[in-house]
């Protein structure tokens, strides 16, 4: 079964999603076969990588509301994460640019780090307000997931990776999702937003389901490659 998944590490609702996506897939079979492939979809491609504001203020002026609604939103999201195991700081969260965290991403993703990766960095930014649009800080989260520091400094240094975050963001524009997370279950179903676990059950089952050889009843006369019987 492939999930394809396009997310903004600075999005709490990807986050969210990620973990109940998990919950559903421990649900199906074990023999069941999984590939999930994360895609890069950035809420802001015109943030800059430095405010002065932080994100309550941000957020505030964004949406037309007072400071203390903000806050107020933010904390109703991080006991929303609690309830699954979730950490959110928002008091240390810092907004910035996610083009270079989503490169990243693509690096540990080519040597089969994608999935735990994601986790890391969710965590590096919502949990430990680490600024994932420095370079020194993303070379310390790269080393996290694994990855050489010095390759990883090497690559932010360079364009690579630029062109698949930028095709995965055009993809999601004719696919025609507008928000994320958004699920795709094997280019078949879509599941948009962190829907309740149960939702992701419903959507994973049908689409196990489809994959199952349909079940064959009686052995009438046939023909074959040798004859008939």
């Amino acid at each position: 079964m492939k999930i394809e998944i396009w997310s903004d590490i600075a999005c709490p609702f990807c986050y969210i999603g990620k973990h109940h996506l998990e919950k559903a897939v421990e649900k199906l079979p074990e023999n069941t076969s999984i590939d999930i492939e994360w895609k890069s979809f950035e809420l802001d491609p015109g943030a800059a990588k430095d405010y002065k504001e932080d994100l309550y203020e941000l957020l505030a002026r964004k949406y037309g509301q007072p400071r203390t609604w903000a806050v107020q939103m933010s904390g109703n999201m991080a006991e929303k994460g609690k309830t699954i195991g979730l950490e959110f700081n928002f008091d240390k969260t810092v907004p910035t640019n996610t083009f270079d965290a989503h490169r990243l991403l693509k690096m540990a993703q080519a040597k089969g780090l994608g999935h735990q990766a994601e986790e890391i960095m969710f965590e590096a930014y919502f949990r430990d307000g680490k600024h994932v649009g420095r370079l020194e800080a993303l070379a310390d989260i790269g080393e996290e997931m694994g990855l050489d520091r010095e390759e990883v400094i090497q690559m932010l240094n360079s364009d690579d990776f630029s062109d698949q975050v930028r095709s995965e963001e055009e993809a999601s524009r004719k696919f025609g999702i507008t928000g994320v997370p958004f699920f795709v279950i094997n280019r078949k179903y879509g599941i948009s937003g962190a829907q309740p676990v149960e939702h992701f059950e419903k959507v994973l089952q049908q689409a196990h389901s489809d994959e199952q050889p349909r079940e064959v009843s009686g052995n009438g006369p046939s023909c074959g490659p040798e004859g008939c019987d």
